[in-house]
């Protein structure tokens, strides 16, 4: 009876996080962070009901790939390329800062008399990867958010989605930089040689492949559902060789492939598709899964405030690092606040970052727990002051457009 758990762990995923969705939208609050809860409330950290098995990993694997190929396919290719410049510069600044108050905050705190490391590492190298672990960006909970909204389509929406993707990029060279210190197997040109070459290859596959499915829906107009099935090939074949052969993560590999698809005669119609697909069963057991990766170890009176403190400089250094991006790029104030709270989000792109430097002794297990700690805040906070950005933008348009009408009566 054991093998027929997971229908059992499904059922309660799928239920948790629609009731604590549908509670969530009732405090006005995106639904995505009753999702997040329900992942914690039922995971180790709280009530510890489910654990994440193999069945359930891969599946929310399939759908944060799910979720990037339909941002991808609602992307407008056309104001992307008007943030381009944008995004590099909001992307540039938004690992920098956090970079530089990464590694400050390790300094005061990660040093003997207040964390004692259990790693033979330089503390200076491992100062450096803290903040390594705070440039990561996790989009995919900012895209459903602003899905929610309505807002993924907007400049502020494009800006946000093309610096995360160049975050990804940065986050990748810095990485094999800084473990390349660690790890003498790592070799920092061919890295930087296989980006480049993902990026040739997105070029030219992309390309044959659009001519092809555009040729294949002339040709083959009475079942359209094909072209869907057709579709999650290309998506899923991008992501896969994304992530294996080139080393960038699966999720842009998917971004791109709906991007590619994005100005095809069905797009619309593959989106509605993949959006049941995905509202249905995998976007709640990718975010319930996030909440089901936390464990909080005992944590001493000093790594407690490194923690409090770390949540706080990865909150504002990506707000003001992204937003002063923004800023200098023309957008207003209320656009940079809102592309800075919609870079917030660590996720479990963080955790993979402090996994892999942890298995390169370059962070010390003591600090495994506040960067849970981060990964948990930024996840859950990130959609609620996206919401509250969003939402004070509209108040003082509505007040603008008061104060014009009084002027007019």
């Amino acid at each position: 009876m054991e093998t027929y758990k997971f229908l059992m762990d499904l059922a309660l995923i799928l239920l948790s996080t629609k009731v604590l969705g549908i509670l969530s939208k009732r405090f006005n609050m995106p639904q995505v962070v009753g999702a997040l809860l329900a992942g914690l409330l039922l995971g180790p950290a709280v009530f510890n009901i489910l654990n994440e098995t193999e069945f359930i990993l891969a599946l929310s694997e399939v759908g944060v790939i799910v979720l990037m190929f339909t941002a991808g396919l609602e992307s407008d290719i056309s104001e992307l390329k008007k943030t381009g410049k944008s995004s590099l510069i909001i992307a540039v600044l938004g690992v920098v800062v956090p970079l530089i108050g990464g590694f400050g905050i390790a300094y005061l705190f990660n040093k003997p008399g207040i964390i004692e490391s259990d790693v033979s590492t330089s503390l200076l190298l491992q100062n450096i990867f803290i903040g390594v672990i705070l440039t990561a960006t996790s989009v995919s909970i900012t895209v459903e958010t602003l899905k929610e909204m309505g807002k993924l389509s907007t400049s502020v929406g494009n800006a946000i989605l093309g610096a995360a993707i160049i975050d990804d990029i940065l986050g990748i060279v810095i990485l094999t930089i800084i473990t390349s210190t660690a790890d003498s197997s790592v070799n920092v040109s061919v890295v930087l040689l296989k980006i480049l070459a993902f990026f040739v290859f997105s070029g030219v596959v992309g390309f044959l492949f659009y001519k092809t499915f555009k040729k294949i829906t002339e040709i083959y107009q009475r079942d359209m559902r094909r072209f869907v099935i057709l579709a999650f090939v290309f998506c899923l074949l991008m992501a896969y060789c994304s992530e294996v052969i080139f080393g960038v993560a699966d999720i842009t590999g998917a971004y791109i492939a709906g991007l590619i698809l994005s100005n095809s005669k069905h797009s619309k119609y593959v989106t509605t598709k993949f959006e049941t697909l995905s509202y249905v069963l995998l976007s709640p057991i990718f975010f319930a899964s996030i909440g089901l990766k936390v464990t909080l170890p005992k944590m001493s009176v000093a790594i407690i405030v490194f923690s409090v403190l770390l949540v706080v400089i990865a909150i504002l250094t990506k707000i003001f690092g992204c937003g002063i991006g923004a800023k200098l790029c023309s957008f207003t104030n209320k656009e940079s606040v809102q592309v800075g709270c919609g870079m917030v989000s660590r996720g479990e792109v963080a955790l993979i970052v402090a996994s892999k430097g942890a298995s390169v002794g370059l962070m010390s297990s003591m600090i495994f727990g506040p960067i849970i700690i981060v990964v948990v805040a930024t996840t859950i906070v990130a959609p609620i002051l996206l919401k509250f950005a969003f939402q004070s933008g509209n108040k003082s348009k509505k007040m603008n457009y008061d104060n014009e009408n009084r002027m007019t009566a």
